[in-house]
Parts: C-alpha cells; sequence; structure tokens
C-alpha cells in the first residue's frame, strides 16, 4: 500500500489515522467534523490573553476599540484564508503537512521547515499545558500542586492522541455546543458590568494584526495532518476558513472585553470569568476544551517527524513526546508568549505566501511527495526573501536577535511604520516571488518514456471533483516504497 492509495479509500466513520506514513490514511473526516475541531482550536484560552498583544503591540501606543477590533478581524480572516489554502491542498493531495513540503522545496529541503515546525509545536503543546494547568487550579482553588494538573493535563493529551480521528469526533459531538453555551455565558455575564471604554490610537494598527494573524498562521504547518482526512476539498477549505474564522474573533472579542475590565491584566482575566454568574462551570469547560489544542500540537510533532522517519510509530512518538512536553511545562515562562507568535509569524507567515502561490497555480494538477523531490531553489529563495521582510518591519523582542534586525530596519527605514504589516508584506513579497517558478512545483520529472506509475505512483485526484466528468485529474507520486 502506497501514500497515494489514501486517495482511493472510501470514506469510513470508524477509521484511524494509520501508524505509518506508508499505510492508506482513511477519508474520515465529514464537513461537521472539520467546523467542530477547527472552531474549538479557534478558541483558546491562549486567545483571551492574546488579546492583549492586539491592544498592546510591541513598540506601539495601545490601540483605541476600533483599531483593536478592525486589527483582530483584518488578521483572523486574513490567517484563516492561508490557513483554509493550506487544508485544501492537503485534502487533494492526501499528505501530511510538512511531506507536502517535498513538492514545494525538494525532499531534503523540506527537513528545515521540518525541525523548525517540531520546535514549534512542542512549544505550542508546552505552552497549552501549562495554561490547562493553570486553568484546572484556578477551577479547584488550588487544591492540588501545579505539578499535579500538569500531569493531568499531560496525561489526556497523549490518550487523545492514541485515537486522534476519534478524538476530533468527539469534539465535534459533545464538546463544540459546550463550547458555544460557555462562551455565551462569559459574554452575558460581563456584559452585566459596564465596559470601561479606554484612549487610544491606530499607529500599532498593522502590529495588532500581526498578532491576530499569527494565530491561524501557526497552524498552517499542521492542517494538512487534519485536511488529509477530509471527504473532500471544498469541506476541508470551508470548515478551516469559517469555523476557525468566526471562533478566534469571539474569542478574542471576548478576551478584550475581559482585559478592559480588568485594566488590561492578563493575570485577572481567569479570575473575572470564574466570578461571574455559572462562570466556573463555563470556565471549567473551556479549560476541559483546551486539551484539544494540546493534543493537537503533540500529534502533529509526531507526523511532522514521520517526515523524516516514514516508518516510525506516530503512537509510540506521540506517548514520547507528551512526555517531553508534560516535563518541558513546568519550566515555561508565559510572559514570552509575545515574542513567541513574533517568532512564528516571521518563519511560516511568507513560506505560507510561497505554499498558496503554489497552490494557486496546481489546484488541479500532481503535487510530488517523493523521497527523491528535487530541490526547488526559487522556492527557497523566496521564503527566506518573505523572512527578511518579516523581522526588518518587525524584528520583535529577542535580545540580540532582535536587535540586528532592528538596525536593519531602520536603516531602511520600515521599522515601526504604522502603515506597514510585517506580516502582509512578507506574505506578498514571498508569494510574488514564488509565482514565477509556482508552474515547476510539485511535478515529477520522470525518465523520457516513463509514467508516474512506473514509480510507484497512481493516478488521483480530489474524491469530491472525481464525480464530476471532464475534470483534470492530479497525479500524486508515492513517497514511500515497500
Amino acid at each position: 500500500m502506497t501514500l497515494t492509495d489514501t486517495l482511493h479509500v472510501a470514506p469510513s466513520t470508524t477509521a484511524e489515522v494509520p501508524a505509518t506514513l506508508v499505510e492508506p490514511a482513511p477519508r474520515a473526516l465529514g464537513l461537521l467534523d472539520q467546523c467542530g475541531f477547527w472552531g474549538n482550536l479557534g478558541v483558546s484560552l491562549l486567545g483571551f490573553a492574546g488579546a492583549m498583544s492586539v491592544l498592546t503591540p510591541v513598540g506601539a501606543a495601545p490601540l483605541s476599540l476600533g483599531a483593536s477590533v478592525t486589527a483582530v478581524v483584518t488578521g483572523t480572516v486574513l490567517g484563516s484564508l492561508a490557513l483554509a489554502a493550506s487544508l485544501a491542498l492537503g485534502s487533494r493531495v492526501g499528505a501530511p503537512a510538512m511531506v507536502l513540503l517535498r513538492g514545494l522545496l525538494g525532499a531534503r529541503a523540506s527537513y528545515l521547515p521540518t525541525i523548525l515546525n517540531l520546535a514549534q509545536c512542542l512549544g505550542w503543546a508546552v505552552f497549552e499545558l501549562v495554561v490547562i494547568a493553570g486553568g484546572l487550579r484556578a477551577v479547584t482553588h488550588r487544591a492540588l500542586p501545579h505539578w499535579v494538573f500538569v500531569c493531568l493535563a499531560g496525561a489526556v493529551t497523549i490518550a487523545l492522541t492514541i485515537r486522534p480521528l476519534g478524538a476530533i469526533r468527539i469534539l465535534r459531538r459533545y464538546v463544540s455546543l459546550l463550547v458555544i453555551v460557555a462562551l455565551l455565558v462569559l459574554v452575558v455575564g460581563m456584559l452585566r458590568h459596564p465596559v470601561p471604554v479606554t484612549a487610544g490610537s491606530w499607529s500599532g494598527f498593522w502590529l495588532g494584526v500581526d498578532a491576530a494573524v499569527a494565530i491561524p498562521i501557526s497552524w498552517v504547518p499542521l492542517g494538512a495532518d487534519y485536511s488529509r482526512h477530509a471527504r473532500s476539498t471544498r469541506q476541508a477549505f470551508a470548515g478551516g476558513f469559517l469555523s476557525f474564522s468566526a471562533a478566534q474573533i469571539i474569542c478574542m472579542l471576548v478576551g478584550m472585553v475581559a482585559l478592559a475590565q480588568v485594566d488590561r491584566d492578563p493575570n485577572g482575566i481567569f479570575p473575572l470569568f470564574l466570578s461571574l454568574p455559572l462562570g466556573t462551570a463555563a470556565f471549567a469547560v473551556l479549560v476541559v476544551r483546551e486539551t484539544d489544542a494540546s493534543f493537537a500540537d503533540v500529534f502533529s510533532t509526531a507526523v511532522s517527524v514521520q517526515n523524516l522517519a516514514p516508518r516510525w510509530d506516530r503512537r509510540i512518538l506521540s506517548v514520547g513526546i507528551g512526555v517531553l512536553a508534560t516535563a518541558l511545562a513546568a519550566t515555561l515562562d508565559i510572559a514570552q508568549y509575545t515574542n513567541f507568535l513574533y517568532v512564528i509569524g516571521g518563519v511560516f507567515v511568507p513560506l505560507s505566501g510561497v505554499l498558496v502561490a503554489a497552490w494557486w497555480r496546481h489546484r488541479d494538477r500532481s503535487w510530488d511527495v517523493s523521497t527523491d523531490a528535487p530541490l526547488r531553489p526559487a522556492m527557497l529563495a523566496a521564503w527566506a526573501a518573505g523572512f527578511v521582510v518579516y523581522q526588518v518591519i518587525n524584528p520583535g523582542s529577542i535580545g540580540v536577535w532582535s536587535d540586528l534586525w532592528r538596525q536593519l530596519g531602520d536603516a531602511a527605514h520600515v521599522t515601526g511604520q504604522p502603515w506597514l504589516s510585517a506580516s502582509l508584506a512578507s506574505f506578498l513579497v514571498a508569494a510574488l516571488l514564488a509565482l514565477p517558478a509556482a508552474d515547476r512545483v510539485g511535478r515529477r520529472t520522470l525518465p523520457r518514456g516513463d509514467t508516474a506509475s512506473d514509480h510507484d505512483g497512481t493516478a488521483a485526484s480530489d474524491p469530491e471533483e472525481d464525480t464530476v466528468p471532464g475534470r483534470n485529474r492530479g497525479t500524486v507520486v508515492d513517497a514511500e516504497r515497500r
């Protein structure tokens, strides 16, 4: 059985993710499953506090209410579109996110973003476990030591990764409605009290956009790990875009209201929620829901490792990574959350621009996910150029690293400009530079007279679009050989 064969497996409501990349991946997730999964990921305890990154951007004056809301909507919609495009590509090709990058950058070149993604996913997993543990301590009034809550959150996370598609279906059936009710309880409770309106400006608007766009963009290197199990490309795109964007906008707006009522002190958000009528029950639901984010981070770390070692068992990897994340959770400095967002944006926003440009040119054509996919220097150069653009516009606050980029940005007169967005500029630069060479991305060059099927590949197409007569069919070449 080959990676390509995953595109021919009939939809199933009971199938699970295979242990390795050389086994068939089922098309088991429908539209509601994906809406539930991405909608739940869009609502995050980190997102409530993350609204602070929009309200008070690093290096700029606090934003006004109008500027903050506009920045949240703008950044979320733009980031969610990039996420949805990656989900559509993952669904059409049927390969995990890091394996898709073989066709974009080259098989060996894909190892670089894979390693960066491992660091990102592990970092997010640690963040999530710390936040879950903090939420459990708040709900139980610190009845147990911190490490006990961290271990409990880690154990639940690891358990979910063993049967990931089953976990996603449980989220859709039982958790999504509870999350909606919990958000309504919090909103109604907070609106019973006046919401202070503090003065602010629009000068740091684009920095606020950068903070909002970084969250959905951070899921782009993970998205195809789940959308490859979608029953159709259209459902993957719609489910990801509509549910994630709506959920994140609501979550960050709730966070802004909460921050306004606690004098913009992120540490006061949890106590505020708990003080509301039925607030403890609502907050407990959100704490339990947070385990789907830690689950996704740990599971995708394991799947990313499989791009380097396709035959390693993702269940064993998930357990080992989950244990490591749990052990690291006790040492995390949550105050570095904003800086972490900017680092993620600087790496993956331009890579997303390159990926979206290639996806746009290859919506109905082949995508090479073979182990000998050729190097794509033009794509690497476009990614590097976008990364440089992001850093000089938004250097962040990472010590000497940021000082170097700030000096370059000051020399070019682009750092701190209120009209300039690091996310939009780096995305557009990377995408535009990638477009001229995008026609060659994804194809596999075969010896004269050979066909893709002679090299362990088979003709494949979008499971939804196969039913449309006359549509062009793409070809995916097997990444692994038995």
